[in-house]
């Protein structure tokens, strides 16, 4: 069982190709009056596993879609059951707090990786490469994406985030000399058209205007993308498990750091409340467990089109389950600015479809992938 939970958080996702290597030949005999007749079939080993594969995928991005949502949810009812008068469960005590759980799982599955020979192997430039994009990705993003929930609502920090999946590929071709994929690239414009037409549409009494919130949302976003082409361009070499550890480890300590020396508004001495220790497992469960559990388990079985396609709708995913869970109101632009954004996906898929032997390695496309998934909050 040990193995079996390991191979699903390994750094082996390629996605599985159904061949004949894949099935077995199945033998059938029955009887036709006097006469025995053989009958002889493929089955395709695979069909089961990839079935499952893609249900996974779907669970983990709906699961994704909500963690914003989840996040504003239990922060409000934080503020029902205050603590000396204040709110305990805060974004900066669920943001390190949740980092420290998940710490849990990755030290179960990734502790072979931190051998003396895989750290000896890296390089003082890499060890600088790596802290660079652990500042990015663990303590800036995450910081930025928290404050922005903050100060806006969660449908606008879905949406500013719209011009990140055009924004990566452009900058991937640019700088890692990576084969632009128009049909990818034009069905992410068109997804951002859809974007901006919610926002655009929306109803005087919920009018979308450019706060601090969506600045904040705006600026995560473009340090997710530059710290994953930093690591897709210097860091491909470096173990999963390293990688993992190390990022969440030294990207808590950037951002306890930060708000205690900067912010006057942290509450981290008040982090282990019954309350916060209470509602803190609702996330740690749903997201970081069961959302990391399925989103590997997904990217092992399921093939790259159906991954992507997947992720595709998390945008979309996110503004339904904030309507649900919060009651925010998306406005009038919402129906035609979703038709533009269907309409983008199929162009995306149109190309994924004409190019079905394109694969990626396996750590890369599930790095791409999760940029385009909603942010996890780890």
């Amino acid at each position: 069982m040990k193995k079996w939970l390991r191979s699903a958080f390994s750094n082996k996702h390629l996605p599985r190709k159904s061949t004949r290597q894949n099935a077995q030949t199945v033998y059938r005999r029955f009887n036709i009056g006097n006469k025995t007749v053989a009958q002889a079939s493929i089955v395709n080993n695979k069909a089961l596993p990839a079935f499952w594969g893609i249900t996974l995928c779907w669970v983990a991005v709906l699961i994704y879609a909500a963690a914003n949502s989840v996040v504003t949810l239990l922060v409000e009812i934080g503020d029902a059951h205050r603590v000396n008068g204040h709110n305990v469960i805060t974004f900066a005590n669920l943001l390190v707090l949740g980092s420290m759980i998940s710490l849990i799982p990755m030290i179960f599955f990734f502790w072979r990786d931190w051998t003396a020979k895989n750290l000896r192997a890296l390089t003082s430039r890499d060890w600088a490469i790596l802290v660079v994009s652990t500042t990015l990705s663990s303590a800036v993003t995450p910081g930025l994406f928290f404050f922005a929930l903050e100060n806006t609502t969660v449908t606008n920090v879905v949406i500013a985030g719209r011009f990140d999946p055009p924004l990566f590929l452009l900058l991937a071709a640019v700088f890692l000399k990576e084969k632009l994929d128009r049909w990818a690239f034009a069905g992410g414009l068109i997804i951002l058209l859809g974007a901006v037409v919610i926002l655009a549409l929306k109803d005087s009494e919920t009018g979308f205007a450019i706060g601090k919130g969506e600045i904040a949302a705006v600026v995560a976003t473009l340090s997710f993308t530059v710290s994953t082409i930093i690591t897709r361009s210097a860091l491909k070499h470096l173990p999963l498990g390293v990688f993992s550890i190390f990022r969440t480890v030294l990207g808590t300590l950037i951002y306890v750091l930060f708000n205690v020396y900067f912010s006057s508004h942290h509450h981290f001495s008040e982090m282990f409340q019954p309350v916060l220790l209470k509602w803190i497992w609702v996330y740690a469960v749903l997201v970081i467990i069961i959302g990391q559990f399925t989103w590997n388990l997904g990217l092992k079985y399921a093939n790259a089109k159906d991954v992507a396609l997947a992720t595709s709708f998390s945008p979309l995913a996110a503004i339904s389950i904030a309507v649900v869970l919060l009651g925010e109101d998306p406005g009038s632009g919402f129906l035609p600015g979703a038709i533009i954004i269907f309409f983008g996906i199929a162009l995306a898929q149109i190309g994924r479809w004409q190019h079905p032997d394109e694969k990626k390695a396996a750590i890369e496309k599930s790095i791409e992938l999760e940029g385009k998934v909603n942010f996890k909050g780890v």
